[in-house]
């Protein structure tokens, strides 16, 4: 603020200086901004209330921001102009782009150079130099010279320089010279120095490690560049692990501390002593928890992998921090953790800093595709307590606090497709173990529009009766339900990582069909019993935007192969009913999730999924039920015959695959994602996709590489109370002659608190 900055205050001495010193910080807070144009005048007005009083009246003209028409260079060797360029993150030039400019003196001088002195590394840097000279297409970056950001700047350049082994590098001087109001020039000179080496690297005062296994973890040889910021980071904390520093700490050594020193500096090679104080072990002595207000503490501290007279391990912390982040209870940006070592015992006391977010949800989900829209309504509690609900002061407006999960859900678009669905999962069965317990009851209905029973008239609601007073049933109504019910066990493995997941489910599935013509069993019922294995691992550091990690997931659904005991003749002429009473297949599934973080919140999510849908008996023929579709944003709702929906953006839905489904499928997903808010009040951010996926029927047929392809942007929007928003702009790339006409080759998809498929 302004104010601030100018430090006037009431009954303050007027003098010539002060009105001089004030003119100079107004130039200097807006030149600091970028209003290198800045004018100030300074009024004194007598005050009229009080003897020897004045006013002041400060009129500020800051004018426009100054853009940087050109970035001049000079000093470079080891870097070339552009390069320098390009480091400066925040300081831009204008877009320029001349890229026939003296073209042909160009060329002849890289002529020269590759003809007359065979050089071509000459030819190539003379083209190279000449384009970064003539081509600028700075187009998400200003141009406005800013001096907080040109300091900056300034500092990450000579870091780029360090790093590359000029340890002595420096920007010698900078200057600006102004063309006009609007316009003006930088210049820089360099001083490169020379560039350094690492020669020797001794150490000293370790007893528990050799010098061998040190310098092996240092990774770090002979010869290679020196860089400064690498010798830190192996030496403390790399955050891909394997540092000295995590060595020691996550073997107890918390009171562990480590010093590189330069000993000599030889022309071009410095000789490193990295000297070590081991110190003793520290045992934890008390573990202790801030800012849960709503989550009970037990549900939290069974979390926590430091546990009393443990001894102290960094690795644990970091683990614990990334469990609680997960739970979707607390914070992620707000976490932290506080280490309060106790030298004289060799203990330390710990004590972990979370900050409760909203996390039960109004669940107002829904999406628009196939021409429908489709819309949930529904309540889900991701922190429930069965334990406090007969307890009337634990209602707020439910009992919480235990960490369990209870939903329902209601999905509708009218009188074509009704669904209702409750959940509850109870994370620790027995508190003792990360068991989670589930249970969850379903049904669905979808009709072809007609109602249950004849109308009296095309806009009434009141039901036509016969001359018994019965309801006369619609012979034009088409239908199939769905009821369900399934129980599912999942436990963390040790093996080969505590990072795995098993779960087993058991669930049961009956179908009832009323004249439903688009399927292959139009009328009667079928039944589905099945188990379901899966075998995860999800290393995500966080739920909502993650940024590194991976999550590799795969899923078995089989059912008892009936046709193997039930004495039927399945090469016999039976009915669609008959042969599917007891539905039969085998599922398998395979989708590998990782997050990559590039540079900064900027994170790479890529993703490749296959799917195949098997049989016992070739008699018996492929099930009409459990059948993958691909296309469209993953939502209709309409997911009656237990078939997997598999979004492929840009496509129409399930319009890249058969109209009865298809039994093998692959897809892959490429999305670079940017935060631009990560409150958790409101968690947003951008993505740009590109994805390819395609179905096929038999394994013949099988072309992993023959896929559908499509490219997009997209944004998505977390909020608490309702969940994940997404609306995507995907754009397909090849036709589905095979399958159905694509009528055009953009599409918006919008979806709410849904996910694009398992795979």
């Amino acid at each position: 603020d302004l104010r601030e900055e100018l430090n006037l205050y009431s009954e303050k001495i007027v003098t010539e200086n002060l009105v001089l010193s004030t003119k100079r910080s107004i130039r200097e807070f807006f030149v600091d901004k970028g209003y290198l144009n800045v004018n100030s005048t300074i009024k004194r007005i007598q005050d009229t209330t009080l003897t020897n009083h004045v006013i002041l009246e400060i009129d500020v003209d800051k004018g426009k921001k100054v853009k940087i028409r050109r970035i001049e260079i000079d000093g470079n060797k080891a870097f070339s102009r552009g390069r320098i360029r390009r480091s400066l993150k925040e300081t831009k030039q204008k877009l320029i782009f001349k890229p026939f400019e003296d073209l042909d003196g160009i060329t002849k001088e890289a002529a020269r150079a590759y003809f007359n002195r065979k050089d071509s590394i000459q030819a190539r840097r003379v083209f190279a130099d000449y384009f970064e000279e003539r081509v600028k297409l700075n187009i998400f970056k200003s141009s406005k010279f800013i001096r907080s950001n040109f300091e900056a700047d300034k500092k990450m350049l000579i870091a780029k320089y360090n790093s590359k082994g000029y340890r002595d590098a420096r920007v010698k001087s900078d200057s600006i010279k102004i063309l006009n109001d609007k316009s003006i020039l930088l210049f820089l000179e360099m001083d490169e120095g020379n560039r350094y080496y690492f020669r020797d690297i001794k150490w000293s005062g370790n007893s528990i490690y050799s010098t061998d296994k040190l310098s092996q973890m240092l990774g770090i040889r002979k010869g290679d560049i020196y860089d400064n910021d690498k010798l830190t980071q192996r030496l403390n904390m790399d955050p891909n692990g394997g540092d000295i520093s995590s060595l020691y700490m996550d073997d107890g050594y918390l009171f562990f501390q480590i010093t590189p020193l330069e000993v000599r500096v030889d022309n071009d090679s410095i000789d490193i002593d990295i000297q070590i104080y081991e110190g003793q072990q520290a045992r934890i002595n008390r573990v202790t928890l801030t800012g849960n207000t709503k989550t009970n503490d037990h549900i939290v501290l069974r979390e926590v992998r430091t546990k009393p007279g443990d001894l102290f391990s960094r690795s644990d912390i970091i683990r614990t921090q990334r469990e609680l982040s997960v739970l979707g209870f607390f914070d992620p940006e707000q976490m932290n953790v506080n280490p309060v070592p106790n030298p004289e015992d060799g203990t330390v006391d710990v004590e972990y800093v979370v900050a409760e977010k909203p996390s039960d949800q109004i669940e107002l989900s829904g999406g628009f595709g196939a021409g429908q829209l489709v819309g949930n309504l529904g309540v889900s509690f991701s922190n429930f307590s069965t334990h406090n609900f007969f307890k009337r002061e634990y209602w707020d407006p439910l009992p919480s606090g235990d960490g369990q999960k209870l939903s329902v859900r209601f999905s509708s678009n009218g009188r074509w497709f009704q669904s209702w669905n409750m959940s509850f999962t109870e994370p620790w069965l027995g508190g003792k173990k990360p068991r989670a317990f589930s249970i969850s009851g379903y049904q669905s209905l979808q009709t072809n529009g007609q109602t249950r029973y004849v109308r009296e008239g095309i806009n009434s609601l009141k039901n036509l009766k016969d001359s018994l007073g019965n309801k006369i049933p619609n012979d034009l109504r088409q239908d199939i339900q769905v009821t369900g019910i399934s129980i599912g066990l999942a436990q963390q493995v040790r093996w080969p990582d505590d990072y795995f997941v098993r779960r087993v489910e058991l669930a049961y599935q009956h179908y009832k069909m009323n004249d439903w013509v688009q399927f292959l069993l139009s009328d009667g019922e079928a039944n589905n019993v099945f188990m379901r294995f899966s075998l995860s691992r999800n290393s995500q550091d966080q739920e909502i935007f993650p940024r590194m990690g991976s999550n590799i997931k795969l899923v078995v659904q089989a059912t008892p192969p009936y046709s193997m005991f039930n004495g039927k003749d399945y090469g016999a002429d039976l009915s669609p009913q008959e042969r599917y009473k007891w539905i039969e297949y085998h599922k398998w599934k395979f989708a590998s999730e990782w997050f990559t973080k590039i540079a900064g919140n900027l994170v790479l999510r890529t993703k490749a999924g296959f799917g195949f849908l098997g049989k016992y008996n070739q008699n018996v023929g492929d099930s009409p039920f459990e059948r993958f579709y691909l296309g469209g944003s993953g939502l209709t709702g309409f997911q009656l015959d237990g078939r997997e929906i598999i979004a492929l953006r840009g496509y129409d839905d399930q319009s890249v695959s058969p109209r009865i489904g298809a039994s093998l499928i692959t897809k892959y997903t490429a999305e670079l994602r940017y935060p631009f808010s990560l409150n958790p009040s409101a968690t947003i951010y951008g993505l740009g996709f590109m994805e390819a996926g395609n179905t096929w029927n038999n394994f013949n047929d099988y072309n992993p590489f023959a896929v559908k392809r499509s490219v997009g942007l997209g944004i998505r929007v977390f909020l608490p109370m309702f969940g994940l928003l997404g609306l995507d702009y995907g754009w397909r790339m090849d036709d589905t002659p095979e399958h159905i006409l694509q009528t055009q080759r953009g599409q918006l998809h919008f979806t709410i608190g849904a996910v694009l498929g398992e795979l």
